[in-house]
């Protein structure tokens, strides 16, 4: 399509000298095209051998930067909130802009979407044992929460407020709705957790707990259902890989919208060959694909008329390792965040991913977009985002989070009425249409393997003020560091805020934490002005890892704390190796800090829990990555040539 500049027709350009007026043809009749071509001409330019193939024109998706537009992009989390366990399920209510959180202890929260960002709403005590399942309506009014208690609680999302609690002869697996905007009625499935059957009831009615019908289409019990409001079905699949469409009206095989007789005629038993099944199912908005998240590892995308099988995805944990090995540098991973997230894998991964099925665990979970162009899963890299036009992966969100392996997670991209136009309005025209994806905030909510936090990925990066907000009081372990003042702790007003650590290679302005860690900016600060850190060499220096010193002996086995000796980590939640530039104590295990210290270059996350955070840096970033490029000695990571601190000045503020 012309753009507005181009001209409306062709553009004038001087005569063609083939071309000749009436006046000059020459006399006489012309002579047949083949003389004029000339068989002989015709050889000559002829090919001899075979020809090849024609090149394959690549898939494009068009209007893909829009709706990229309307996916997050963070690499690390802008927020997160806690529950007072683990979190195992999160949902999202489109309609009424809600996100539904639930936890092992059983407690069901309610966070109600903003402009940016969420804010709390509500919490209930749902269960007495952990939350095993959590479903949302595809038109966002109702959710319901399930339990090892033999209890289904249903809720009014809008009003958050409960409206029914179901008491099962049964023990409830799998949950989904069944049923969309404008139906009478309101039907719920229930499977059953150990058999294959899967109740029908309606809660909102007066007998809600009455069973209205049960799906028997399966022998083994139900780990995974979606339902498809395009073709008004439901598609469930077992432990033993076998997977059904059924009619929620009816509870009996689904038929109508489907283009095959006969389950042989489909691959709707590649699971089952494949000797798997489904942790997790997804559809997308049209109905036109569904997802399977199986224990192999691997994520099946099917046609559902069809049943065909479209994609296969492989992102188990030896796919990973083979892309470490061999894949774009892009992809790769420092070689001691890859191997703590491989480990992190294997344990899931371990027995079939026995690990995150047990009852009081991240479930995972996968979604489309609501182009349905898109797949997200779930990944040791972070949240893949899958172009299926192109079979390219496009994105990863959240990579930079080596600490979290995210799971289940929910994605907002605006109301429903709010989301369409935006999508039609991407489809409609490039100019603007990023802005508007923007103004809708899209939104992740992801629950991590063994976090009780749930977290917010967005367009936007993390605060420097902290992103882990504690909405409750830390329960156990977790409380210590956050609540218990140390003994003979300075008051965090008499201390400096900040630091500047001149360099011979420039300086280094630092922020520091004593409100956090009284007693580790007290040992910095005391020993800066004391001149005990004039001159010491940064002793160790690794690339794309962090610059140490602080050694009086400059080789890593000396230093002392201004008390004579080591003193107790400071270990603060809010306070973590989640960014380059942090500045952290160096020690030889717990409480055994000293006087050395170092500042990262890149995310950290593994040392998190066993090093005390006490600043960052907020000016000098420059110097801090022109000394982490010096030459070092293999063996020892020292600098080849000396790189030292002048001295250390520490300043009551740096803002």
């Amino acid at each position: 399509m012309p753009s507005d500049g181009d001209a409306s027709g062709p553009e004038e350009g001087p005569p063609r000298p083939d071309v000749v007026s009436d006046d000059e043809a020459p006399v006489g009749p012309s002579l047949p095209p083949e003389a004029e071509d000339g068989p002989a001409a015709e050889e000559e330019e002829t090919d001899i051998g075979p020809a090849p193939p024609k090149a394959k024109k690549r898939k494009v998706l068009q209007f893909e930067a829009q709706y990229l537009a309307a996916l997050p992009d963070g690499v690390q989390y802008e927020q997160s909130y806690m529950h007072r366990d683990t979190v195992t399920h999160v949902a999202v209510a489109p309609g009424p802009e809600f996100f539904i959180t639930a936890s092992a202890d059983g407690v069901v929260k309610f966070w109600k979407k903003k402009d940016l960002g969420i804010e709390f709403a509500k919490q209930y005590r749902a269960h007495l044992g952990p939350v095993t399942a959590l479903a949302v309506s595809a038109d966002g009014t109702l959710a319901a929460t399930a339990s090892t208690d033999r209890s289904v609680k249903v809720f009014d999302v809008a009003s958050f407020d409960m409206i029914a609690m179901l008491k099962l002869d049964f023990e409830p697996g799998a949950l989904q709705w069944a049923f969309d905007r404008g139906d009478s009625t309101a039907r719920l499935a229930v499977a059953d957790r150990e058999s294959g059957k899967i109740h029908v009831v309606h809660p909102r009615s007066e007998r809600g707990e009455e069973v209205r019908g049960t799906c028997t289409l399966h022998t083994a019990p139900v780990t995974a259902m979606v339902f498809v409001p395009a073709l008004r079905l439901v598609i469930s699949a077992d432990e033993r890989g076998v997977v059904e469409y059924w009619d929620p009206e009816t509870c009996g095989a689904a038929t109508e919208g489907l283009k095959f007789t006969f389950k042989l005629d489909t691959d709707l038993y590649a699971l089952a060959r494949a000797k798997t099944s489904a942790l997790a199912l997804a559809a997308s908005p049209d109905g036109a694909r569904f997802a399977a998240l199986c224990r192999d590892g691997r994520v099946r995308v099917f046609g559902t008329a069809t049943g065909r099988l479209a994609r296969v995805y492989d992102e188990s944990a030896a796919a990973a390792a083979e892309l470490q090995r061999s894949g774009p540098e892009s992809l790769r991973l420092e070689a001691i965040d890859f191997g703590r997230r491989l480990a992190t894998e294997k344990e899931l991964g371990a027995a079939g991913w026995e690990a995150s099925l047990a009852p009081g665990a991240a479930r995972p979970a996968l979604t489309f977009d609501a182009s349905g162009n898109f797949v997200l899963l779930p990944t040791l890299l972070g949240i893949k985002v899958i172009n299926l036009a192109t079979n390219a992966c496009v994105r990863v969100i959240g990579a930079a989070e080596g600490g979290e392996r995210f799971l289940g997670f929910a994605l907002f991209q605006g109301g429903a009425p709010r989301g369409r136009k935006l999508l039609a309005s991407a489809a409609a025209a490039d100019g603007g249409s990023a802005a508007a994806a923007a103004t809708a905030d899209p939104t992740i909510v992801a629950c991590a393997a063994g976090r009780p936090r749930l977290f917010l990925l967005t367009r936007r990066e993390p605060a420097e003020d902290g992103r882990d907000v504690f909405n409750e009081r830390p329960v156990g372990g977790l409380a210590e560091g956050a609540d218990e003042a140390l003994p003979g702790a300075a008051p965090a007003l008499s201390l400096p805020a900040g630091a500047v650590i001149h360099t011979t290679r420039g300086d280094i302005t630092v922020r520091l934490f004593p409100d956090e860690c009284p007693r580790t900016v007290e040992n910095f600060t005391t020993h800066a002005r004391n001149g005990y850190y004039d001159g010491l060499l940064f002793h160790r220096v690794i690339r794309g890892f962090m610059l140490q010193t602080g050694d009086p002996l400059g080789d890593g086995t000396g230093g002392a704390s201004i008390w004579g000796g080591e003193f107790a980590d400071e270990i603060s939640r809010g306070l973590r190796h989640d960014r380059p530039f942090t500045l952290s104590m160096a020690n030889a295990g717990p409480n055994t800090n000293g006087s050395q210290f170092f500042i990262t270059t890149a995310a950290t996350p593994w040392l998190d829990g066993k090093h005390t955070v006490f600043g960052r840096v907020v000016r000098g970033m420059d110097v801090v990555l022109a000394i982490e490029k010096v030459k070092t000695n293999p063996r020892t990571d020292k600098p080849l040539e000396d790189v030292r601190m002048i001295n250390i000045e520490p300043k009551a503020s740096v803002e």
